[in-house]
């Protein structure tokens, strides 16, 4: 092979690569993603409010807060080892699966 034809099939080689890496991360990039997301708005006040119909919890993918409520449900618990409804009964977050 020539060296001009093994230069010209090298950068035709690097630029496909190029192209497939651009073409890869906007197809496939977490912007294009469709999740459902939030946006904020900034207030100029001291305490921000939230719009009408908005849970005022903790922000979406915070750590949860609180204690652990258990299920109580008649069929849910029919399921349950004793084990699991020991812990759950203490209130502490079950480590055995159903």
């Amino acid at each position: 092979m020539k060296p001009i034809r093994r230069g010209i099939t090298t950068a035709a080689i690097a630029g496909s690569l190029l192209a497939g890496g651009a073409l890869g991360a906007t197809v496939f990039g977490a912007a294009s993603s469709g999740a459902a997301t939030t946006s904020s708005q900034a207030t100029t006040t001291s305490q921000a409010t939230t719009p009408a119909g908005t849970p005022s919890g903790p922000p979406q993918g915070a750590a949860p807060t609180g204690a652990f409520k258990p299920n109580e449900n008649a069929a849910h618990e029919a399921k349950e080892s004793a084990k699991r409804e020991a812990e759950e009964s203490e209130g502490k977050m079950p480590t055995t699966s159903p």
